[in-house]
C-alpha cells in the first residue's frame, strides 16, 4: 500500500548468512604464530563503501539524487512541528497514528538471516513520486548518514522484481580446491620466491584458489619443509597493497577481523567504520570468536579498548555489539515486531527528544528476521520507514551503526555491495575497506554481493576493481571475486 509522499519500497532482501558448515573455526589461544608478522598496526584509514549480472531484477539509477535537506514530505518545518497521519492537529506526538495491523507475516526460510521482500515507504523528494514506480514498488535507499560517513552515500531508487528471486541461500566465491595438498603448494610458493626475482602469478593461483583453512594448512607445512615462515618469506617478496592483500589472506578469519578491530583504535584517532563493518554485521559465534582471539593474541580486552575509543550513546552501542548476544531464533513473532514498532516509534517520532536506550534494547537483541518484520510494521504504522525514523532521531556513528544493523536486517550483501562501490568511487582508492570486504566475504556471500553491485550499479564488481586498480592487486583481487 502506498503513502501520501512515500513511494513504498524494499531494501532488496537476501537472506541466508551465513550458510551451513561455513562458521568460522576459531584456532585454540597460541596457534596464530604470527601477530608480529603481520603489517604495523596504526595507520592505514580504514574509509567507506562499490558488479556480476542478476537476471530478473531491475537496476539501480545512477547513484545520487537524494532531496535536499528538508525536501521529505512530512519533515518538520522551521517553526512547527510535523504532521502525522491519524494525529488531529493540537493532539501532539502522545501515541503512534492508527493503521493497518500486522497481519500473517510470512516466516522466513530456516537459514539464518532469513527474509522476503521489505515494503519500506521511502521519504519523499524523489521526482515524480510513486507514480513513476511500476505499482508503486521502490525499493529502499539505505540513507547512511553523511555526517559520519561523509563518502558513504546512499543507494538510489531502485525497482526490483522480486517474483522470480531465488531461494535465500549465500556462497563465496572462494570454495576448498579438490586434491588439496599443502605440501605441493608450498613447494610452488617456495619456488615462486626463490631466486632473482617473484612469479607472483604463481602465488596468485595458489592463494585464490585456496579456503582459509587451507592457506593455514600451506603456512604450517612451508615452515615443516623449509624451517622458514611463509608470512616472513612473503613480506619480503612483496609489497604495498598486493602485500596487504596477501598477508591477509593468510590470517585466520578469526584473527583478521580482531586484527582489524586492533588497528583501527590503536594509535591517534579511532576508525569507527570499522568497528561498524565488524560489530554491527557479524553472527553470535563469530563475535564471540573475535573477543577470544583479541584477547589471546593481543593481551587486551576488547570491550575495554571499545570503551577507551568511543564514548556516549555508540559506546553503548558497540559494548552491546561485542557481548555476542543477540537472539538468533529464525522464526519471527508477528505480535513482538507490533509492539517493537509501537515502542520505537514512542521512543523517537512519537516524542520530543529521542529514547535512546529503547532504539539500542530492540535493535542489539532481537533476531534479524525480527528486525526485518519490526521494520515493515513500523513503515504500515508510522506511514514512514524505520532507517529514515533513525536518521531524523540520531546522528554521527551511533546513527551509521543504527543503520547498518537495520541495513544487515534488510540485506546483508546490499550493505555490503555499497561499502565496496564507496571504497572506489571518485579519485582514489580506500585499499584496505577493499580488502577487507573482498577477503571476509570470499567464502560468505560474495557471490551475492556481486550480483546486488551489478543491480544497484549497472555494472560488475569486478569492472569497477578493473578500472579502479592496477597490477598484481588487480589480478589477485579480480582472481578472488571470480572475474
Amino acid at each position: 500500500m502506498s503513502y501520501p509522499g512515500y513511494p513504498p519500497t524494499g531494501y532488496p532482501p537476501f537472506p541466508g548468512y551465513p550458510p551451513a558448515g561455513q562458521e568460522s573455526s576459531f584456532p585454540p589461544p597460541g596457534q596464530y604464530p604470527y601477530p608480529s608478522g603481520f603489517p604495523p598496526m596504526g595507520g592505514g584509514a580504514y574509509p567507506p563503501a562499490p558488479s556480476s549480472g542478476y537476471p530478473g531484477a531491475g537496476g539501480y539509477p545512477a547513484p545520487g539524487g537524494y532531496p535536499a535537506p528538508g525536501g521529505y514530505p512530512g519533515a518538520p518545518q522551521p517553526g512547527g512541528a510535523p504532521s502525522y497521519p491519524g494525529v488531529l492537529p493540537g493532539q501532539g506526538f502522545g501515541a503512534p497514528p492508527g493503521g493497518a495491523g500486522f497481519s500473517g507475516y510470512p516466516q522466513p526460510p530456516s537459514q539464518s538471516y532469513g527474509g522476503g521482500p521489505a515494503q519500506v515507504p521511502v521519504p519523499g523528494g524523489f521526482p515524480g513520486g510513486p507514480s513513476q514506480y511500476p505499482g508503486g514498488q521502490t525499493p529502499y535507499p539505505s540513507q547512511i548518514s553523511t555526517e559520519s560517513f561523509p563518502s558513504y552515500p546512499v543507494f538510489s531508487p531502485i525497482s526490483l522484481d522480486y517474483s522470480s528471486e531465488p531461494a535465500a541461500v549465500t556462497q563465496g566465491t572462494i570454495r576448498p580446491a579438490a586434491n588439496f595438498d599443502a605440501m605441493r603448494d608450498a613447494e610452488i610458493l617456495r619456488k615462486a620466491m626463490k631466486g632473482f626475482g617473484t612469479d607472483e602469478q604463481a602465488i596468485i593461483d595458489v592463494v585464490a584458489n585456496r579456503s582459509n583453512d587451507q592457506r593455514q594448512n600451506i603456512k604450517a607445512a612451508f615452515k615443516t619443509m623449509y624451517g622458514k615462515d611463509l608470512i616472513k618469506d612473503l613480506k619480503s617478496e612483496l609489497s604495498g597493497n598486493m602485500e596487504e592483500l596477501i598477508l591477509a589472506l593468510f590470517m585466520p578469519s578469526t584473527y583478521y577481523d580482531a586484527w582489524s578491530l586492533r588497528n583501527a583504535m590503536k594509535g591517534a584517532g579511532t576508525q569507527e567504520r570499522v568497528l561498524i563493518e565488524i560489530l554491527c554485521t557479524r553472527t553470535n559465534q563469530e563475535i564471540r570468536e573475535i573477543v577470544r582471539c583479541y584477547q589471546s593474541e593481543f593481551g587486551r580486552d576488547l570491550e575495554k579498548d571499545i570503551r577507551s575509543d568511543t564514548s556516549g550513546h555508540f559506546e553503548r552501542l558497540l559494548v552491546s555489539m561485542c557481548q555476542g548476544n543477540r537472539d538468533e531464533n529464525q522464526n519471527v513473532n508477528p505480535q513482538l515486531a507490533q509492539e517493537d514498532a509501537q515502542r520505537l516509534y514512542q521512543a523517537g517520532e512519537g516524542r520530543l527528544g529521542t529514547d535512546e536506550s529503547c532504539f539500542n534494547m530492540i535493535l542489539a537483541t532481537r533476531s534479524f528476521p525480527q528486525l526485518k518484520a519490526t521494520i515493515e510494521a513500523y513503515s504500515r504504522m508510522a506511514n514512514r520507514d524505520l532507517l529514515s525514523s533513525v536518521g531524523r532521531e540520531f546522528s554521527g556513528n551511533v546513527e551509521s551503526g543504527l543503520k547498518t544493523i537495520l541495513q544487515c536486517a534488510l540485506n546483508r550483501p546490499a550493505f555490503f555491495a555499497e561499502r565496496l562501490y564507496y571504497s572506489m568511487k571518485g579519485a582514489g582508492t580506500d585499499d584496505s575497506t577493499l580488502v577487507r570486504i573482498v577477503v571476509t566475504r570470499s567464502e560468505i556471500d560474495l557471490v551475492q554481493i556481486k550480483q546486488m553491485f551489478s543491480q544497484m550499479y549497472q555494472k560488475t564488481l569486478g569492472t569497477m576493481i578493473a578500472s579502479d586498480t592496477s597490477g598484481d592487486y588487480r589480478r589477485l583481487l579480480l582472481a578472488i571475486v571470480g572475474q
